[in-house]
């Protein structure tokens, strides 16, 4: 594989599950990205060990040393682009983003939500759909736009639900359905499959109407 260049900044604020996918898929060669930073705006974030052992620059800033949320993005872009990151991964980044950041960074944010977009955005989304006796359940990569939860839908992995399971379990089993289609969506990114434009996203060419979707069992 040629030499990554896809210069790529991961957000996060707890303990970097999805952030190790990364760590571990770009060891192996398997995705093409430029793990350049890692950020958390929480400074005892368990992410930011993962970032160090690998060998990955970290930065920190406390969002509760800033007014509002468009100050405290301001000062992220600020460290953010000494890194000229091409494409942002939240992985699980609990901040609802300003508008001005995600205009910023227009076409370049990624996200991963656990439910099967558009269905269950918000919180809570594994207990939800226990009660609501879903067949199916899982995790949506999308791009970040304005609307929450509501950016362009990219790669969704699905699996069937048990309805014996606690909300714990069925948590445990996304989050590894997650580990598997988020480095995924960003290497198509990376290698240039991927786009966001004119408010849609384009996969191969052609308009992503609806999101890739592969079956986990």
């Amino acid at each position: 594989m040629s030499k990554p260049h896809c210069r790529t900044a991961v957000l996060i604020s707890g303990s970097g599950s999805n952030l190790q996918s990364f760590i571990d898929k770009t060891a192996q060669g398997e995705i093409d990205l430029d793990l350049s930073v890692v950020f958390s705006n929480k400074p005892d974030a368990y992410g930011l060990a993962r970032a160090e052992t690998a060998g990955i620059a970290t930065e920190c800033l406390d969002h509760r040393n800033y007014a509002d949320r468009e100050a405290f993005d301001r000062a992220v872009a600020g460290v953010l682009d000494a890194y000229q990151p091409d494409l942002i991964v939240l992985a699980g980044f609990m901040r609802i983003l300003s508008p001005w950041f995600v205009q910023h960074y227009e076409g370049k944010i990624l996200n991963i939500h656990p439910a099967l977009l558009p269905a269950y955005p918000g919180l809570d989304t594994h207990q939800r759909v226990l009660d609501a006796g879903e067949e199916w359940h899982g995790s949506t990569v999308h791009f970040v736009t304005e609307e929450l939860d509501g950016g362009p839908r990219i790669l969704q992995g699905r699996l069937a639900v048990n309805s014996a399971e606690t909300a714990d379990e069925l948590c445990a089993r996304v989050q590894t359905v997650e580990h598997q289609i988020y480095p995924e969506a960003a290497h198509w990114f990376a290698r240039g499959r991927l786009e966001f434009r004119d408010g849609v996203a384009r996969f191969d060419g052609g308009l992503l109407d609806e999101p890739v979707v592969s079956n986990y069992f």
